[in-house]
């Protein structure tokens, strides 16, 4: 049995796809059906239940696939440890991210990464937030970084930062001219939100009815991309946080305007797999990440500096 049979089962089961478990390894989509055959026969057991769509692993398939995972893990941590006592080698570190984070954070510690750090490779994976849970908790990403995060019995959460909460809005509205607004301000404006299936949108319409404010919720967007666009083209507003409208502020786009009431803030996190072993590479980004003073203060507001990294 060779490992690189183990991990296009992993990969099989972590990415719930032949064909991008394949992809992911070089090979054909029969290769890694056979692969995973051949396990099935070696072991004398059923793995996988291919008779569902999609296919579901069998008791024993998730036994094995817990046990091959940590075994891969604990590989690639030895190798990693025995090249570096010959030579200055890095890494490669997956990180899993909201688009929010990523986009406005991450691809700016990368460039500082890579520079500090030129022989890791730091690979950023966007995700929705159910997303970025899914590859961490399959091992595909080393960590991920979601707001509002949470811990399970699978997935420990470290806290990272709280984003301040603002009342977002083009030139053109009616508010835009305030220094600041309380939560009453807000009653009957026609706001533009976020989809009822994200963590955000459930805590600010509990926000506004703790404090009996009722709004019109015209639109609904799954991304804070879109919303800021929508927004810009409309009369509406919304409450965003603070970094990721600052390159918009700054280009006087949209108005942000603070809110009085209470420390309104979208809390930011890093969460991982319980048990999980990280690499030499991986923990090394992970400290920076933690030890970083800058966090959403030190985000850029240059526009260029926003491109998406090319990792």
């Amino acid at each position: 049995m060779h490992l690189k049979t183990l991990k296009v089962f992993c990969d099989v089961v972590g990415r719930k796809s032949f064909s991008r478990a394949a992809s992911e390894n070089g090979i054909s989509q029969s290769r890694a059906s056979q692969a995973v055959h051949q396990l099935e026969e070696h072991l004398g057991v059923q793995l996988i239940d291919r008779s569902k769509r999609p296919f579901v692993l069998t008791a024993a398939g998730a036994l094995f696939y817990d046990g091959s995972r940590q075994l891969l893990q604990r590989y690639d941590t030895l190798q990693e440890q025995v090249q570096l006592l010959w030579q200055d080698v890095g890494g490669r570190v997956t990180i899993a991210s909201i688009y929010s984070i990523g986009l406005y954070y991450m691809d700016h510690f990368v460039k500082r990464h890579r520079e500090q750090a030129p022989q890791t490779l730091v690979h950023l994976e966007y995700q929705t937030p159910a997303g970025v849970y899914d590859l961490v908790e399959s091992d595909q990403a080393d960590f991920g970084l979601v707001s509002y995060p949470k811990k399970s019995r699978t997935i420990n959460m470290t806290p990272w930062w709280d984003e301040p909460m603002l009342l977002v809005c083009s030139p053109e509205h009616p508010l835009a001219n305030s220094d600041a607004i309380n939560l009453s301000d807000l009653a009957g404006q026609r706001m533009i939100g976020f989809s009822h299936d994200l963590q955000i949108r459930r805590e600010l319409d509990r926000l506004l009815h703790t404090a009996r404010v009722q709004i019109d919720v015209d639109m609904e967007f799954d991304n804070i991309e879109t919303l800021k666009r929508a927004l810009e083209i409309h009369a509406g507003s919304s409450i965003l946080p603070e970094p990721t409208v600052r390159r918009e502020v700054a280009a006087g786009s949209l108005i942000a305007i603070p809110i009085r009431d209470e420390r309104l803030v979208r809390p930011v996190g890093i969460i991982r797999r319980r048990g999980r072993i990280l690499g030499s590479a991986a923990q090394h980004c992970l400290e920076q990440l933690l030890s970083a003073t800058s966090s959403a203060n030190d985000l850029p507001t240059n526009p260029s500096e926003l491109a998406v990294a090319e990792v």
